[in-house]
């Protein structure tokens, strides 16, 4: 599996499953922000194609492709896992604090 994050010729970005055979960007998800006051924002991924089509269904071709960014935050990337698997990731911070470290509050919504 090769999470991508994209910008596509639209403007958007996009995270999905890379396939390299047929060269598209699979099970797409849409990541839009979203003000949570204090000139503060969070993340939503949101199924590419919803509200017509509310599951992960969507395919885009490399050709529509404008940028594909070199690394995918982890964060990002362990988001986009839970909501395909329904399997809760622990971030590395939350681990930190299990042993005494400080947890942190992503901020992206699924």
């Amino acid at each position: 599996m090769d999470v991508k994050l994209v910008k596509l010729v639209t403007g958007e970005v996009v995270l999905g499953d890379y396939d390299e055979v047929t060269q598209q960007l699979c099970e797409v998800v849409n990541i839009q922000t979203v003000p949570s006051g204090n000139n503060q924002f969070q993340l939503a991924l949101i199924p590419y194609g919803y509200p017509y089509e509310p599951t992960f269904v969507a395919k885009i071709e490399e050709k529509h492709f404008l940028y594909v960014y070199s690394k995918c935050p982890d964060e990002l990337k362990n988001k986009y896992l839970e909501i395909k698997s329904n399997i809760k990731i622990a971030p590395a911070s939350s681990l930190n604090s299990m042993v005494g470290g400080a947890g942190s509050d992503s901020g992206i919504i699924v």
